[in-house]
């Protein structure tokens, strides 16, 4: 720990930077002339200075390429070299300037309301963070109820023992408040990974202390030591340690409590902005005085988790990581309690980009080219849709419209692009070699789905491509976000309940169907796969016929009337699943332009027989919610297929929820 390293760290109320080098844990001053460990200079971390030579460039394994265009002269920024990832060691990191991450998705994602997921769903997702490279895995709050404690121990005992060839294998992680049970509930099911820890928490702030824990500081200390000492008691030798709502904390009682759990063994110390309420200089600052001012800092790792409120969470936590954190806590599409978590993607991506230049060569271990599967997958498992123009991973991340920008991406396409695609799994169709259409084969689509960063085989491989040839029939050309449609629809699918055989709508308005009429005909819907047809017009009511095969194999058939396509084809779906669903959102997109593109439905529905959870914030019982996602050239199967989903997922709660005592969230945030 006393190899010196130089870093950058910026000055957020300027457009320069300031230097500072230093040891790994340096004793830096509080800005504060008020503490009592006043500072000989106050604003040094902080005070515009520029950097009067470039970091030290260090060993590659892999080059990171941060946008298309030509390599910078030197001294500017451009590609910077990503060393092997250290070796784990809980309270140290061998490279001082490797940043661990911390993905939370499955804990404080889960808790925004409306995402709930299956224990299936979290372990996929647990899978796909393995691929993407991170650090720590939060899989979940066990003590919260039976079937979070499953997906934790889940987690663990397949994704924690899981070891790629590099030696790479990911921390599972289980959050708890400051007691005993809630302790022993995360190490029973923890336990079972290589690299268990256990993260617990209690809050720091005057507010919530006097409102919500009722207990005085002395009582908060000693909670905070003994539970700390507890965990490590049960053999964790992994322990992390948040002060809920720190950045409202006092400095002083900060310092304190901190020092006290580093004694009692804590070995990550995660500093959070709970309600997002700092600026990155101010949360920066936070940072850079709990390095100097805790006692035993030195032998911990510092840690930020930052919320979304005033839309600072990345911000805050690069600012974090420039002070002097080394583990940042974030989630997949910024997911979290009310608007969100600093956001995996964001964070990563800024790093890669401006780590080696401008950031004093900070560097994750992530592979960023499984990031837009990742985020795919979180999309369509918790429900929560991802803005067309969000960062990195929204649908116009990468979409160029203006005149100007086509004229400058057309010449060159650093113009407009500061990433690649391809640097985040993202391809696009004019710059791959395998163009798909009706005589394509397996072989040819398996190709293609490996170059979109898909790793399919076996059943669901099989099932694909015989979608694929549906649309490959009606189409010329398949392109690469009609297959992402179709693996979307085919791969984050829950368990089957009820499966879509075919359906036919019937309305007394034939004629209108074929005139070309576009008010009378709005879908333009067609025959695709497995005879299934649809009828629209604007003379009577809709009749839809459904045929569902159960998990049995067996047929159900049901005809319902309608006043629309979709409005009949989920009454008569309703009439064979007999389970009462109230549909909440219903929204449709298609995948390309044209009259023959795919669409994508999703839905999102509650049961009406008090399927509920408790809010893990406010404790507030709200109504479990399920989304479904469906694709189809045929509008009326999309959104069937999508309702199914939902269904499916609904239905799969409810056989949970038969076999074991009914959920409730514990009340808990960071």
């Amino acid at each position: 720990m006393a190899m010196a390293t130089t870093f950058i760290i910026p000055s957020f109320s300027s457009s320069v930077v300031a230097v500072a080098t230093t040891a790994v844990a340096p004793k830096l001053r509080p800005a504060s002339s008020s503490s009592r460990r006043t500072s000989k200079c106050p604003t040094a971390i902080f005070s515009p200075r520029i950097a009067s030579r470039p970091p030290p460039q260090r060993a590659s394994s892999s080059v990171i390429r941060c946008s298309t265009a030509p390599p910078p002269p030197p001294q500017s920024e451009g590609p910077t070299i990503t060393p092997p990832r250290p070796k784990y060691i809980p309270n140290r990191i061998p490279d001082p300037n490797y940043v661990r991450i911390f993905d939370t998705t499955l804990r404080d994602g889960e808790q925004s309301p409306g995402a709930t997921m299956t224990s299936k769903e979290k372990l996929n997702i647990a899978r796909q963070l393995a691929k993407l490279g991170v650090d720590i895995i939060e899989a979940g709050f066990p003590a919260a109820s039976p079937d979070d404690f499953n997906a934790v121990k889940a987690i663990a005992l397949e994704v924690g023992n899981a070891v790629d060839p590099h030696g790479y294998i990911p921390i599972i992680c289980g959050s708890s408040r400051c007691n005993e049970k809630d302790i022993q509930a995360v190490w029973d099911a923890v336990r079972f990974a290589r690299r268990p820890r256990i993260h617990t928490f209690i809050a720091t702030s005057a507010i919530h202390m006097q409102y919500k824990l009722k207990k005085s500081k002395q009582e908060v200390i000693d909670i905070a030591r003994r539970m700390v000492a507890f965990a490590r008691s049960l053999g964790c030798s992994d322990v992390e340690f948040s002060p809920e709502d720190a950045s409202r904390s006092e400095r002083e009682f900060l310092y304190e409590i901190l020092g006290e759990v580093i004694k009692a063994g804590a070995t990550t110390l995660n500093i959070t902005d709970t309600v997002g309420i700092t600026m990155p200089e101010e949360f920066g600052k936070l940072i850079a005085d709990i390095k100097a001012n805790t006692p035993g800092i030195e032998n911990v790792i510092i840690s930020t988790h930052c919320h979304n409120d005033l839309g600072l969470s990345t911000a805050n936590t690069i600012a974090g990581a420039c002070a002097g954190a080394r583990q940042v806590e974030v989630t997949i599409n910024g997911i979290g309690e009310r608007a969100g978590n600093a956001s995996l993607e964001e964070v990563v991506m800024a790093l890669k980009c401006k780590g080696g230049r401008i950031l004093g060569g900070l560097y994750t271990g992530i592979n960023t080219r499984h990031i837009v599967m990742t985020s795919k997958m979180v999309e369509e498992y918790s429900g929560l849709h991802v803005q067309p123009h969000k960062a990195i991973v929204g649908a116009n991340a990468f979409v160029h419209e203006s005149g100007i920008h086509q004229d400058g991406m057309l010449k060159h396409k650093g113009t407009y692009e500061i990433i690649s695609p391809g640097d985040i799994g993202l391809e696009q169709t004019n710059e791959v070699g395998i163009v798909l259409g009706k005589l394509s084969g397996r072989h040819a689509l398996k190709m293609k789905l490996v170059e979109l960063g898909y790793d399919i085989d076996g059943e669901q491989l099989d099932n694909i491509f015989w979608q694929f040839k549906a649309v490959a029939e009606q189409k010329k050309r398949v392109t690469d976000a009609e297959i992402r449609a179709l693996v979307t629809d085919e791969v984050f699918q829950p368990t089957v309940v009820w499966k879509l055989h075919d359906l036919q709508v019937y309305l007394p308005s034939f004629s209108s169907l074929y005139r070309g009429d576009s008010d009378a005909n709005p879908s333009g819907l067609k025959i695709i796969a497995n005879a299934m047809q649809v009828s629209c017009g604007t003379l009577g009511l809709s009749t839809a016929t459904v045929k569902l095969i159960s998990a049995e194999g067996k047929e159900h058939i049901a005809c319902a009337v309608g006043t629309g396509p979709v409005d009949s084809a989920y009454k008569a779906v309703d009439l064979i699943v007999k389970v009462p669903a109230t549909l909440l959102e219903y929204s449709m997109t298609t995948v390309t332009e044209g009259i023959d593109a795919i669409a994508t439905t999703q839905v999102l529905i509650h049961g009406e027989n008090n399927h509920t959870s408790r809010h893990a914030l406010t404790g507030k019982i709200i109504h479990r919610t399920f989304s479904g996602t469906g694709s189809s050239m045929d509008i009326a199967v999309s959104s069937v297929r999508a309702y199914i989903v939902a269904l499916n997922k609904m239905l799969g709660f409810m056989a949970l929820t038969l076999a074991k005592v009914p959920t409730e969230r514990t009340p808990g945030s960071v």
